[in-house]
């Protein structure tokens, strides 16, 4: 709770999980790749239909949508390929450089500023908060020049983090970057590529939330969010696996 910022509860991960090789997982990420996409992208609120992300895919443009809707689903694209790269060529990695590389595709020209963490860049005052509905906001530690407190809260969180077993690792690291909101916006798209990247290093399929919980997904994080317990989250987590068994 002090280093990561929140409690769970440990005998709620499953007892096995599929562990399969590098090119096996990979091939299904790349195979499931509009699937994934079209699903990161319903969560923001965007209104392509996944058949418009497949017509993206192949590289033809969509008429009728707004060009910020279609540079969300674009930069998802490239963010979801370059987690593969890094994960095909044994290049990625649970460190700073690798979350602000991802943050740099994903939330290019949406978020206030992308690729550095709150301070970092020209903004050093502005701090966000997430909206909880009826239960009013949630604000994060607040924006200082040079972001001192977020790179002391993500390297001790880091070091816990690696002291666990790799599919506890990569859940966590989710909730972790949604709840510190290291960034101005993009935060949760990072996190889940992060988390997948944990996942596929270690030879175990990538997770999505599938679009039609996203309802469901929203509801639980703002318990989250206002509790500090990630064991509900973790359930569901682990409910969108195709493969992990309790």
């Amino acid at each position: 709770m002090e280093t990561i910022g929140f409690r769970w509860n440990k005998a709620v991960f499953p007892n096995r999980v599929p562990t399969y090789s590098r090119e096996r997982v990979c091939f299904r990420w790349h195979r499931m790749l509009a699937e994934f996409v079209w699903d990161a992208s319903m969560l923001e609120g965007n209104p392509f239909t996944f058949p418009e992300v497949q017509t993206l895919l192949e590289g033809i443009t969509v008429g009728g949508r707004k060009l910020s809707d279609q540079e969300q689903v674009l930069n998802l694209v490239e963010g979801a390929k370059k987690l593969l790269r890094l994960v095909k060529s044994a290049e990625f990695s649970l460190d700073k450089t690798t979350f602000l590389q991802l943050h740099n595709i994903v939330a290019r020209n949406e978020a206030l500023e992308w690729g550095v963490f709150r301070g970092e860049g020209q903004e050093v005052h502005y701090t966000p908060s997430v909206s909880l509905g009826k239960h009013g906001r949630y604000t994060p530690l607040p924006t200082v020049p040079g972001a001192a407190n977020l790179n002391d809260v993500f390297i001790r969180g880091i070091e816990t983090l690696e002291k666990e077993a790799p599919f506890e690792r990569a859940l966590m690291f989710f909730l972790f970057g949604t709840l510190h909101q290291f960034f101005f916006d993009g935060n949760k798209r990072t996190s889940r590529f992060m988390m997948n990247g944990i996942l596929m290093s270690h030879g175990m399929d990538a997770i999505s939330i599938p679009a039609a919980k996203a309802t469901e997904f929203n509801e639980k994080m703002v318990r989250f969010y206002l509790t500090k317990d990630a064991t509900e989250m973790i359930s569901f987590l682990i409910g969108c696996h195709p493969e992990a068994v309790m």
